[in-house]
Order: structure tokens, then C-alpha cells, then sequence
């Protein structure tokens, strides 16, 4: 019932769906339940609260549960929020395999743990999944589905229309591969952030300019592919005009950085600069950032609509 847990358990209530959110310590749940509540009424107040219910009607689907067997008795979905711990999602997911029947889907929230290394070995594998949300999921649409090597096709079907239903943007990875898709693109761009302001190309501050003001404008609407597609007659037209020159450019990328030393110092003042590392700043920051995303995202749905 953390971070993750409770933008899930909102994400699924929104979709009209009953949510048990399960921890083993009782005050955390109270805490993450208030949490939800505080969030779903300043939601509605301000007009972005998902879904066709009203709070309190979303807010009447969820309970709290500290006993794992009640919390999954009659679930047809378990998403795991546990931290990034390969070790603790082995426990959890051990346990859930011994409680759960077969139509049931074992899905995990990880960033970067492999379904090879989560799931391996369980009776239920072939109901096991990944779904990898970007955080926070209920600001952020986007789902990455990663299958085990064993995990039945219509689970991944199952799970698809699922984070469809409840208004996620959900995208099948045909195998499973290290930082899925998602953190592979993140870090080749932040390594080469890394490296432009290391060089000393660039200052921090103009370095993430670079992304919000110019990459980040385009990049909210339309991807990397199809941006190359428009910015020439097709695909085929763009690599003939840029080919030599994308191929230039990136042979003088240099090694992975260590993300440390020096030019960790460097960044880490510049973003304390602008955002001093202060709870009370940090969290009013991310709240100016789910609002963002919050606006961005109606933006994006009237469009869709118009």
C-alpha cells in the first residue's frame, strides 16, 4: 500500500472494479487509505478524478486487509506493489502460489526484475505476468506487459483488456528483455545527459530545457518513429537524408557512466538548487507535476475525442 499500491488501487477503482489493498501492517493501510481519500476528493474538486463514479462511490470500492488468503479470496487480478526487492516479490508470490486457484492472474508492479527471475519455478507460472506501470500510474497511462517464457497467451490477453477497461495505455512485449522498454529508452537518454553535462556541453539545468522544451514537446503526442516519419516523406526518405549523420553522431557516444563522483555532484546541485531536497519542497514539486500530467493527459483525451 504504498506509492505504487495506492495509484493502482485508485486506477482500478476509477474502473469501477472492488479493490482489497493488502499490507501486513495495519496503520500503513489506515495511512494509504486516508492518502486515497485526500486524493480522490481534491481530484473531483478540481475536475480530474478518472472514471464515471464519484469519489465517494469509488472510495466505497475499496477495503483494506491485512491477511493475505481473505485479501485474494475471489480476486480475479493480484497486482503486487511490494519495493524493487527480487528476494521479497520471491516470498510474496511464493505465497500467493500456494492460496491462489487457476484463473486468477499474478501480475507484478517491477521496474527491472525479469518474469524469469519472479516467476521460475511456480505452479501457476503460466498465469504469471508483468505489469510494469509508469509512476505514478494514475497520472501516467502507460502499462508494459512482459510475459514469462511460460505464461499462457490468454493471460496476457486477459491482462490487456484489463489495463484497457480501466483506462491504461497498455503495450505487449513480445519477450521479456533487461529495463523492458521503457527504463532502456529512459536510460540511453539520461546516460547521454550524463555525458553532455560531464563533457561540459551543457549545464544541468539547460540539459533538462533541452527535454521539457523541445524533445518532451513532441514526444507527448506522437513517438520517436513517427517522428522521424514526419520529418521527412516516410521512414525510408528520412533514413536516406540522415543515416550518415545519426551513424556520426552516435559513434561518438561514449561508455556507460558511472553515475557517481564529479558529475553526480555537479547535478545534484544544480537540481538542489532549483529544487532544495526538503519534504515540503520535494512533495509540493511532485504535486505541480501530477497536476501537469493530470492537465496533459485531459488535453490529450479531448484530442483523441475531437
Amino acid at each position: 500500500s504504498g506509492l505504487i499500491g495506492r495509484s493502482w488501487a485508485m486506477v482500478f477503482a476509477a474502473g469501477g472494479f472492488k479493490v482489497k489493498l493488502y499490507d501486513i501492517a495495519q496503520q500503513q493501510l489506515t495511512s494509504a487509505l486516508e492518502n486515497i481519500r485526500k486524493q480522490m476528493k481534491e481530484l473531483e474538486e478540481s475536475g480530474f478524478l478518472k472514471g464515471t463514479l464519484s469519489a465517494e462511490q469509488q472510495l466505497a470500492l475499496i477495503s483494506i486487509c491485512t491477511d493475505l488468503k481473505a485479501a485474494v479470496e475471489g480476486a480475479t487480478f493480484i497486482q503486487e506493489c511490494t519495493p524493487e526487492n527480487l528476494e521479497l516479490k520471491e516470498k510474496i508470490f511464493g505465497q500467493l502460489d500456494l492460496i491462489v486457484g487457476d484463473k486468477v492472474i499474478l501480475s507484478s508492479s517491477t521496474s527491472c526484475l525479469l518474469p524469469s527471475k519472479l516467476f521460475t519455478g511456480l505452479k501457476h507460472v503460466k498465469q504469471c505476468i508483468v505489469s510494469h506501470p509508469v509512476n505514478p500510474p494514475y497520472f501516467v497511462p502507460l502499462v508494459e506487459i512482459v510475459p514469462h517464457p511460460e505464461t499462457d497467451p490468454s493471460t496476457t490477453e486477459r491482462t490487456y483488456a484489463l489495463m484497457k477497461k480501466i483506462g491504461q495505455s497498455p503495450v505487449k512485449l513480445n519477450r521479456e528483455i533487461e529495463g523492458f522498454v521503457l527504463n532502456r529508452l529512459q536510460y540511453a537518454v539520461i546516460s547521454e545527459a550524463w555525458r553532455l553535462v560531464g563533457d561540459g556541453v551543457v549545464s544541468p539545468t539547460d540539459l533538462d530545457l533541452v527535454m521539457s522544451d523541445g524533445l518532451g514537446m513532441r514526444y507527448a503526442f506522437i513517438g520517436p518513429l513517427e517522428t522521424m516519419h514526419l520529418n521527412a516523406e516516410g521512414i525510408s526518405n528520412y533514413c536516406e537524408r540522415y543515416r550518415e549523420g545519426m551513424r556520426r553522431v552516435l559513434n561518438t557516444f561514449g561508455p556507460v557512466p558511472e553515475f557517481s563522483g564529479e558529475i553526480e555532484q555537479k547535478i545534484s546541485q544544480a537540481m538542489s538548487e532549483k529544487i532544495p531536497v526538503v519534504p515540503k519542497v520535494l512533495d509540493a514539486r511532485r504535486k505541480w507535476r501530477d497536476e501537469c500530467l493530470t492537465g496533459l493527459a485531459k488535453l490529450k483525451k479531448k484530442m483523441k475525442s475531437d
